[in-house]
């Protein structure tokens, strides 16, 4: 496939301070191959979402300089930004181990960008205790990021608890009526507590890039 094909925005980082990132999971071998290709000869960060491990592997072999992040499934080349420390700290938590993809990524695509993370895991409402003895860690974080899957009832419970922006990420875990994440989705969107936003379902890379414009404005 040519180069030409690819309309990337090469423009994205001067222009909103935002590395170019580019969804793997439905893309080929060779198209994203292309892709790094031409950002690579740009002179571009690249971060490439949802990819496979099996995809990685040759993608690795043809590019020696990227680097596979497994748990968050995504795929970088390039070098990222110095972490800028006036920026703050955003904070990534989960309710429970099986968002760690989600959060993973959204860790990833703010420290891509030089900005400083902390990530928590397994603090849902299901054991509230384990949350309530963390909320000291809250405390230094500008913005903090919440994954939660089931009824997504965790970012609700956060946002009534911190003043700090608080940016809900809906997972597609959980039973039957989770509808793989649009009830955690609804639960968000429905959420009384005031000031909560929210992604779309799986959004880490989202969520980060939300988190990034608070900080930076």
């Amino acid at each position: 496939m040519n180069n030409k094909e690819f309309r990337l925005d090469l423009d994205r980082l001067q222009r909103l301070g935002m590395v170019e990132a580019v969804w793997g999971e439905h893309k080929s071998f060779e198209q994203i191959s292309e892709i790094l290709r031409k950002l690579e000869s740009s002179s571009q960060l690249a971060l490439i979402t949802r990819v496979t491990f099996e995809k990685a592997s040759d993608l690795l072999n043809r590019f020696k300089n990227a680097e596979y992040h497994s748990a968050a499934a995504c795929l970088t080349l390039g070098v990222p930004l110095i972490q800028d420390s006036s920026l703050g700290e955003v904070l990534i938590v989960s309710g429970g181990t099986s968002d760690v993809r989600v959060a993973a990524e959204a860790e990833l695509a703010l420290r891509m960008h030089g900005i400083k993370t902390e990530l928590i895991l397994d603090i849902g409402v299901a054991g509230l205790q384990r949350l309530l003895g963390s909320l000291e860690r809250f405390a230094n974080a500008k913005v903090v990021i919440v994954c939660a899957g089931m009824e997504g009832s965790l970012p609700t419970v956060v946002a009534g608890l911190i003043p700090q922006p608080v940016i809900g990420v809906p997972v597609s875990v959980g039973y039957g009526v989770s509808e793989k994440g649009k009830a955690a989705l609804y639960g968000m969107l429905a959420s009384c507590s005031p000031g909560l936003s929210v992604v779309n379902i799986d959004n880490g890379y989202g969520a980060a890039m939300a988190a990034l414009r608070i900080i930076k404005s």
